[in-house]
């Protein structure tokens, strides 16, 4: 019964082209950099040259990932990630089945998951260009154009922000686990081919 069902599912999907090149690399250069700005932030050297660098990097990823949810693919555009709540909280409900959700695109989960994602990284940067660890050395490029004040308080902020973006990070992994051994669906593939079954 369960092969007649897994049949039957696959007779209704197909293998497509879904993720174009750009948002692939995209996809892996900023996890790239994201991983290695963290590391070099908790984990020095204590002269953060370097993780400026690659906080530089995250800036022109950002830059680029905005303007392609807008003039990119149709996969790739903001307008396909967001869902309203019925179709979020539907997807939710039938998320424990074991099948794969063959989804078009993010599902609506993921789709949210990567707006907050990228809000998450917009602010990470921007606490990260007026911080001022008052060291004279690690001090954020414009620094000089706010208070004090407001520069400690980005600091501080720039600290909690990379914590969450560790959590965000951790649970995507799980999540992509969650979909590779229990739904049975390969989420890695896709994002390094381009090519996805989706559901007709």
């Amino acid at each position: 019964m369960r092969d007649d069902t897994a049949v039957a599912a696959a007779d209704q999907t197909q293998l497509v082209r879904l993720w174009d090149l750009p948002l692939r690399m995209f996809h892996w250069a900023l996890a790239a950099c994201v991983a290695a700005a963290w590391g070099l932030g908790k984990f020095g050297p204590d002269i953060m040259t370097v993780h400026f660098l690659f906080g530089y990097a995250v800036i022109g990823l950002l830059a680029f990932r905005l303007l392609w949810g807008f003039i990119g693919p149709r996969p790739a555009r903001f307008r396909s990630c967001l869902h309203g709540p019925r179709t979020v909280l539907a997807y939710l409900r039938q998320m424990p089945a074991r099948s794969p959700s063959h989804w078009p695109g993010h599902n609506p989960l993921g789709g949210l998951f990567v707006i907050l994602l990228l809000l998450a990284l917009a602010v990470q940067v921007a606490t990260g260009l007026v911080a001022d660890p008052q060291d004279y050395v690690n001090t954020g490029p414009l620094a000089d154009a706010v208070s004090s004040r407001i520069s400690r308080m980005a600091l501080n902020l720039h600290d909690i922000i990379g914590n969450m973006i560790l959590l965000m990070v951790l649970l995507h992994v799980a999540v992509v686990l969650f979909y590779r051994l229990w739904k049975r669906e390969n989420l890695i593939r896709p994002m390094i081919t381009g090519w996805k079954r989706i559901r007709m």
